[in-house]
């Protein structure tokens, strides 16, 4: 059984830091595709970044140059360093993988950025 956890969330202020983390576990030895998402209030969730297992990595453009992923494929983890955080940044962040076509979730954590 695949499990995703993710950690480091929490409240910052805007300008700030923070470093989200997902550990994988189960049956997880080949990952196409890592990624973070996220959700605000009264909205849809959206993709923020993605990692794939070529080692390309993909942004949605109002993230691009504040936010990193990467990858340690030997801890089977994987993290989003977020810098310049702004308040809109503010969202349950939820971290995902494809395994052979099957898409994998984590239960969330929050990020709180104020203005």
């Amino acid at each position: 059984q695949v499990q995703l956890v993710e950690s480091g969330g929490g409240l910052v202020q805007a300008g700030g830091s923070l470093r989200l983390s997902c550990a994988t576990s189960g049956n997880v030895f080949v990952i196409n595709s890592r990624a973070w998402f996220r959700q605000a209030p009264g909205k849809q969730r959206e993709f923020v970044a993605r990692l794939l297992d070529d080692g390309s990595t993909h942004y949605t453009d109002s993230v691009k140059g504040r936010f990193t992923i990467s990858g340690d494929t030997a801890k089977n983890t994987f993290s989003l360093r977020m810098n310049s955080l702004k308040a809109e940044d503010t969202a349950v962040y939820f971290c995902n993988i494809i395994v052979r076509g099957y898409d994998y979730w984590g239960q969330g954590t929050q990020v709180t950025v104020s203005s």
